[in-house]
Formats: structure tokens, sequence, C-alpha cells
């Protein structure tokens, strides 16, 4: 990279923070208990609207992953998730009724809270209905991954974002608030992705699956992009450029190895596809607060999924991550 595109880059992380700076105006405190952070806490950072029927099974779930602190934002809910999450001994709440799409969909809050309460610490940047795997995840706890990315001089983990989805319709997938949601929609695709390299930030870009199987079939190019880096040793002068899926300095979206090896990585389950879709989907009908006007929940709406769903000949059944990693959506990499 030549001296001047990195210097632009420089400028544009910059600008990302004093942004983040700016939109913690928007914030208002509901419970802080960042003073009981340890130096060595594994923190999740997360941004929540009308989520409460997921909380507890998200953060029971990533308690038991090594999780020891939450930093939530509540963006306008009125399903009582707020006040479920104040009462949480290991959960700092704020609030705010300002725009999600303005906040360039929730990444200036969080690039915030990392600035002021992430320093130093690894940091899980999550939405409510993702689920980390990692290597060993069902005999490790998540601080034995950290130890060894540190030990390692690794600084950020790569995912991909794997859409779980129920046999038959979406609609027919109740979920019910403590529930595991990958009882009901175990499947998922084992291939079907399509890669690229982001030239300007060096990240790979991943599209494909379900949503790209049957909701932009006609138009795969404009599907969701399912390239996440979760995990990262927080820094300050760090940023996320756009949600979880880029962030500056631009070292940091390496996560693969150019030189044709494997790299450790993850996958983010990803619960979206329950009855719970429904009433979101119909919502930003009206609030268009998400990516490009929310044209992914227009498919979801117009398009419809039929009495399979987004099930297929060729789904497979989630079991573990080792399934995972025989299929080439994750790899242990040199961590044995």
């Amino acid at each position: 990279m030549g001296a001047i595109s990195a210097f632009k880059l420089r400028m544009e992380r910059r600008r990302c923070q004093v942004r983040a700076i700016r939109k913690s105006k928007d914030l208002v405190e509901v419970a802080n208990r960042t003073q009981d952070i340890q130096q060595n806490d594994v923190l999740a950072f997360v941004t929540i609207r009308n989520e409460m029927v997921r909380l507890p099974y998200f953060l029971e779930y990533y308690r038991a992953l090594g999780v020891s602190h939450f930093l939530v934002v509540d963006n306008g809910s009125t399903d009582g998730g707020c006040a479920f999450l104040a009462d949480e001994n290991d959960v700092s709440v704020w609030k705010t009724e300002a725009s999600y799409k303005r906040s360039r969909f929730g990444t200036d809050w969080l690039n915030w809270l990392k600035f002021r309460y992430g320093n130093k610490h690894w940091t899980l940047t999550l939405d409510p209905d993702e689920f980390f795997v990692y290597p060993f995840c069902d005999t490790r706890p998540l601080q034995s991954l950290c130890d060894w990315l540190d030990q390692s001089g690794v600084r950020s983990l790569g995912t991909i974002l794997l859409d779980m989805y129920p046999r038959g319709a979406v609609s027919g997938a109740q979920y019910q608030a403590g529930q595991n949601p990958f009882d009901i929609a175990p499947w998922f695709d084992a291939g079907n992705y399509m890669v690229s390299k982001n030239p300007k930030y060096g990240n790979l870009w991943i599209q494909g699956g379900p949503r790209a199987r049957v909701y932009f079939h006609d138009e795969p190019e404009s599907a969701p992009s399912l390239n996440k880096i979760p995990l990262v040793k927080w820094d300050r002068r760090y940023a996320f450029v756009r949600s979880a899926h880029m962030l500056l300095p631009r070292g940091l979206n390496m996560v693969y190895d150019e030189a044709g090896g494997e790299k450790t990585s993850g996958c983010l389950l990803h619960a979206k596809f329950l009855d719970t879709l429904i009433d979101k989907a119909n919502e930003e009908q009206t609030r268009r607060q998400h990516f490009a006007g929310g044209r992914e929940y227009d498919a979801y709406r117009e398009k419809g999924n039929g009495p399979n769903g987004l099930w297929c000949e060729w789904s497979e059944r989630y079991v573990d991550w080792r399934q995972l990693e025989l299929l080439g959506l994750m790899s242990k990499g040199n961590w044995a």
C-alpha cells in the first residue's frame, strides 16, 4: 500500500473516532457497572431493539462461554428489554432514541463504548441473534482462546456469519424466551459462498448461503455480507468502519493467510430465521433504519419462503464445530 493510501486510511480512522465521540452524546446511562470490569475480562458489546425474547438465552450462552461483562446500547426498545438488562449484575446499559442509521447502524455508539471501556480487553462485537463458535469451544473457555491469540501475537479473529434456519416456513419456528434457537433452526448451507477481497480495507467479502439462494437468487451480488471480525484485542486507536465487517487499522482485517495456509477462525451461528423475523420485517418497512433502506427486509416480506422455508435437499444439520471445520467453514489453524 502506498503512502498516500495509508495516510487516507489513518484520516478515515480518526474520522470514525471523532464520530464516535460526537455520537456518545446520544447515549443516556441506565445502569453502569463498568467499575466491576477486571483486567483480563472478555467483554461483549451489543446494540438491541425489541429483543427481549432473545436476551435470556443470549446472556446464558455467552456467560457459559466466558464473557465477563456485557455493554449494551438499547435503541428505543418498547418490550421491556432495557429494564431486564438493567437488573443483570454483569450488564451495563445505555439507551438512546437517536437514529440507528445515522449512527452507522450502531457502529458509532459501540466504537465509543469500546474506546471508553474496551481498551486492552478482548472484545466481542455482536448482534443478539449471533452465537460465536470457535475451535474447541465445547472443551475450552473463551479466555483460553484469547490467551493463545495473545501468545501468538494475533489481535483479531475472523468468522463467517452462518445463517441457520428451520425445515419449514420461518413463521412456524416459534421461539420462546430462554430456548436454544438451534433446537428449532438447526439447518445451514454447507456451500454456495462467494469470496472476494476488498482492495481498500484488505478484508475478505463473503456472500451467499440461504439468503442469496432464496431471497437474492436473481441478484446474488446484492445479498448481505457474511464476513465478520467479532473478536478483537481492543486498543483506543482502533475503530470499526462498518458493523463488525471491517475495521481500522487495516492490518486487523487480515484474518486469513494469503500464503495459502489456514489461520484460526470461527463461525457466528445466525439465529435470524425464526418467527420473530416477521415482526422485524414489518417494522423495518416503516422505520427504514437498516442498511440500503432495509432492502434485505423488503426481500423477506415480498418473496416469502414457501412451505420448506430456506431448507433444501442440500441443507446440512448442525452438529458441532468439528463439522464446520470439516466443511471448510472455520479452522483451528495452529491451535492444537
